[in-house]
Order: structure tokens, then C-alpha cells, then sequence
């Protein structure tokens, strides 16, 4: 007659810390080819029995004994399927703290923010059990707070919104005594809102030589921040005629310059300044005065040499140096060719080489300053 061995489980502990030795011993057998299957998280494995005082003794490997979480057992006996679970639970004291904080740069208001995780560890690198209190203290320009926040699926974690003023913050946390390194995150002004814009010039003249510097007004965020040094910001310059010019300039202490040479014939700009996409400026209008009323020309050597000037400024000095000078030469009605020169000591000169033009009667048409002289019919020869 067989009879059919009982087999038992003798350990009656369930839950173990993480680290410490675990030994699940059965009665009822002595049968010590009988092998147990685990299974955890990060794997299974088999292991041998060890025959001690009658029973049969497992020790699980230090891999599966150092990780939290549930174990699954099976002894594999034909006769006896017998199973069950442990449960291993993290170290008290942690060791360490992965924490982690981004974006490192958020927008001053209440609508952005940044995000920190921490994970505080015991030795065995797991995390600390559920509820575990992590203190967040953080530093603003002239305050400082702390709150006290629980671990909740292994983590703990907590939105930090902008302040409505710019700064860096400064950020610690501290788990069971066991305190983090200081993480730094920048709070950034917002996006400029609408601006003013001035003109700044040496005189009102018109003599393509001097600067108008333009310049706004200091850019800041709705919270009254200043914004980020380098914002770009451009001029647009609409003239009499309706061409658009352009000028631009990034910020210094919120304040952005740029510069633009003075026309050359009376005109008038209209002004306006953008961030692109962000944010405008006012529009201003800036008047420039006709600083030349009229000039000469000499001709010479068989009307082959055209002298223009003296080219004479409001306080009738000499035009400075470099302003152009259009000769436009045509025949029945069409251009043959166009020269454009700059002024040096307040004259300009042209020659006619004879090989390009070749004796005869000549239309002579020459521009600078906004004024323009007509010659009809001047012989070369």
C-alpha cells in the first residue's frame, strides 16, 4: 500500500525587508530532487532544497531577496501543487535620492511651470515605501518655503509654478534627514507687451551723412519684468514714396537701439517697431529738411568732363564726403548708360570716353540730393 506524502509549509513569516535572508522551509518530505520555482518582477528562477532535520529548507537567491515587490512560489511536486507569495518591502532608511527637475527655465505668470520627481532609495536601490514624507524647500529672491509632500507609486512629485517676477530658484530636497544637492531653475520674463519708440538725431537735415539712432522704450512683461537681454526687435521704415526700409536692433537692459542714415532729399519716415509676433510699438514720423537747393555744372574738354559742385550743405560747408550722384546719358529717347558716383570734397566728375560715345548730340540728366538737372541736346565732340 503507498502512502501519499503531506506536504506543508512551515514558515509562517509573509513579509521580509529587502536584503535580509529569506529560507521557506516544508515538511512532509524528504524528497530533496523536489525543486521550488520563484518569480518576481525582474525575473524567475529555481532553486535547490537543502535537507535539514527532516525537512527541506530553499533559500532564495540574494537577487530576488535585495527587490521589492511580490514573489510568487510553486514547489514543482507532481503530488503536491503546492504555491503561495511573499512580500519584501524596502529598508527603512534611504541612502540616496535621484531627484530630477525640468525644464530648467520656465516663463514668469501662473501658467508655466516645472516639474520635480524625487525618488528617495535604500541601500539595495530600491524605493522607499509608500507615504514616506519628502520635504521640498524652495528659495525665491527674498523668500523661502517648505512643503511636505508624500511618495505615492514609488515617486514623489510636485508641479512648481513661475512667480510673477523673474529670478532664479532654488531648489532642495530633504527625505528621513537624507538631504539632496541644490538644483537651480530659471524663471524667465514673459514675452514683451506693446512698447513706445523714439528718434534721436544730431540735426533735421536731410545730407545723407549723419545717423538717426532710434530707441525704445524699456521692454517688459505683463508682471512688469524686464525681458531677456537679445530680444529682437525691428524697425520698419515707410518713406514718402511708400518704399519700406528696415532697421533693427536686440535688447540691453530691455532698451533696444538701432540706427538708420540720414536720407539725402527732404523726405519724411513713418516709423513702427515689432517683435515679431509679440508685441508692437507706436508709430512715430520724422521729417528730414532739403539741405541742398541747387548746384553746378561745368562742362569741359568738348563736353566730355562733367564737373557737379561744389556741393553745399545748410551752413553752405561742403556736402560731406559720399553723397551720390547720378548721370544718366540717353539718345532719341534712349538710356545708353547710367553712372552713379560719390562726392569727395563736395565735387563729382564724370568723363565721356569717346570710344563709348561717339561725337553727336546727347541728353544729359543728372540727379543728386532729390534734384535733377536736364541737359537736351549737348554736343560731344
Amino acid at each position: 500500500m503507498n502512502t501519499i506524502e503531506t506536504i506543508q509549509l512551515e514558515t509562517t513569516q509573509r513579509e521580509f525587508t529587502a536584503g535580509e535572508s529569506i529560507i521557506l522551509t516544508f515538511s512532509g518530505t524528504q524528497d530533496a530532487s523536489i525543486k521550488l520555482y520563484c518569480s518576481n518582477s525582474y525575473g524567475t528562477t529555481l532553486v535547490n532544497s537543502n535537507l535539514k532535520n527532516g525537512s527541506l529548507q530553499y533559500k532564495l537567491p540574494t537577487q530576488i531577496c535585495a527587490k521589492i515587490g511580490v514573489v510568487t512560489w510553486k514547489l514543482l511536486d507532481k503530488t503536491n501543487a503546492l504555491s503561495g507569495t511573499i512580500k519584501i518591502h524596502p529598508q527603512t532608511t534611504p541612502v540616496a535620492m535621484e531627484t530630477y527637475v525640468g525644464p530648467p527655465s520656465i516663463e514668469a505668470g501662473d501658467k508655466d511651470y516645472t516639474m520635480l520627481v524625487v525618488i528617495p532609495t535604500d541601500a539595495l536601490d530600491n524605493p522607499v515605501k509608500e507615504n514616506t514624507e519628502v520635504a521640498v524647500k524652495r528659495q525665491f529672491l527674498a523668500a523661502e518655503q517648505q512643503e511636505i509632500i508624500p511618495t505615492k507609486n514609488l515617486i514623489a512629485y510636485q508641479r512648481l509654478y513661475a512667480p510673477s517676477k523673474s529670478g532664479r530658484m532654488l531648489l532642495a530636497t530633504e527625505c528621513l534627514g537624507l538631504n539632496s544637492k541644490e538644483y537651480t531653475v530659471e524663471v524667465m520674463p514673459a514675452i514683451s507687451t506693446n512698447f513706445e519708440i523714439f528718434a534721436k538725431r544730431p540735426h533735421a537735415y536731410a545730407d545723407g551723412n549723419q545717423i538717426t539712432t532710434f530707441t525704445t522704450s524699456v521692454l517688459k512683461d505683463q508682471n512688469n519684468n524686464i525681458v531677456s537681454d537679445g530680444s529682437y526687435v525691428e524697425f520698419f521704415i515707410t518713406n514718402t514714396d511708400g518704399n519700406l526700409l528696415k532697421t533693427s536692433g536686440m535688447t540691453i537692459d530691455g532698451v533696444a537701439t538701432a540706427k538708420m542714415i540720414h536720407p539725402d532729399h527732404a523726405e519724411t519716415w513713418n516709423v513702427k517697431a515689432y517683435v515679431t509676433g509679440i508685441s508692437e510699438s507706436n508709430s512715430i514720423s520724422v521729417s528730414y529738411t532739403q539741405v541742398i537747393e541747387d548746384f553746378t555744372v561745368v562742362f569741359s574738354k568738348n563736353n566730355r568732363n562733367i564737373e557737379v559742385g561744389p556741393l553745399r550743405s545748410f551752413m553752405k560747408q561742403r556736402i560731406p564726403d559720399g553723397l551720390q550722384v547720378k548721370l544718366s546719358i540717353s539718345q532719341k529717347g534712349k538710356t545708353l548708360k547710367e553712372y552713379i558716383k560719390e562726392s569727395r570734397d563736395g565735387f563729382v566728375n564724370f568723363e565721356l570716353n569717346p570710344s563709348i560715345f561717339s561725337n553727336g548730340n546727347y541728353t544729359l540728366e543728372i540727379t543728386t540730393a532729390g534734384i535733377t538737372k536736364t541737359f537736351q541736346t549737348k554736343k560731344l565732340w
